[in-house]
């Protein structure tokens, strides 16, 4: 049975299996929230967030930014990584050790050893905001998994299949939730639904997700 999205966490970290390759860490991140959240306020004033637009002219309505050798960027010449920051021309913020060894720790957890993430894409959802489904594919090596860590108000992530046109899972995603997915799993569709006001006491009215990925 599906749990309430407003529901209390388990008081331990749980593992719960989405699909051959992927996995769901509950709480495996929360303790060492608040450090990541000050990480976040440290990359965010050197490489603020933005609202960045798709190759179609879409402006997308979660605000992003970047840390680590690599960045995620969008416009209206394509999807790509680069190690500029597009805003001011100067290179991405490093990424913080802590953010580096969570992810490496919850790869392992999920069964991926060798993860060596040097991209971490920071996304920022404020009520109305939402992912549609996407598949992650413009990292080079599609052997190496996909870590993302859920930080503060409660959203409903979807996991797919391989195709757009599969009926994804509705997956309520808690503070301190990990989700981790590779292997068969790794170009499965992915997205979340709207994000609903609220409060929450780290990160008030926001939900904050760090994707950590191999981009090259």
């Amino acid at each position: 049975m599906t749990p309430d999205l407003f529901a209390d966490q388990p008081a331990e970290p749980t593992t719960e299996i989405l699909s051959e390759g992927a996995l769901l860490l509950r709480q495996f991140a929360t303790a060492k929230a608040q450090d990541l959240l000050s990480e976040i306020r440290q990359i965010t004033a050197a490489a603020p967030m933005r609202h960045m637009k798709t190759p179609g002219g879409h402006t997308m309505s979660v605000a992003m930014s970047c840390c680590g050798s690599w960045g995620w960027v969008t416009d209206t010449r394509g999807y790509r990584y680069q190690a500029e920051d597009p805003c001011s021309g100067a290179p991405w913020p490093a990424m913080p050790s802590i953010f580096a060894d969570l992810a490496r720790s919850a790869a392992c957890a999920a069964g991926y050893p060798d993860f060596t993430p040097n991209a971490c894409l920071i996304n920022c959802y404020e009520p109305g905001a939402k992912m549609g489904l996407h598949q992650d594919k413009d990292e080079r090596d599609l052997s190496q998994p996909i870590v993302s860590v859920s930080l503060g108000l409660p959203q409903v992530f979807q996991f797919g299949g391989l195709t757009r046109s599969e009926r994804p899972i509705k997956i309520p995603l808690g503070h301190g939730d990990v989700v981790v997915w590779g292997g068969p799993s790794r170009l499965r569709y992915h997205g979340v639904l709207t994000l609903k006001a609220g409060a929450h006491s780290l990160t008030g009215p926001r939900r904050y997700n760090l994707t950590f990925r191999c981009a090259r």
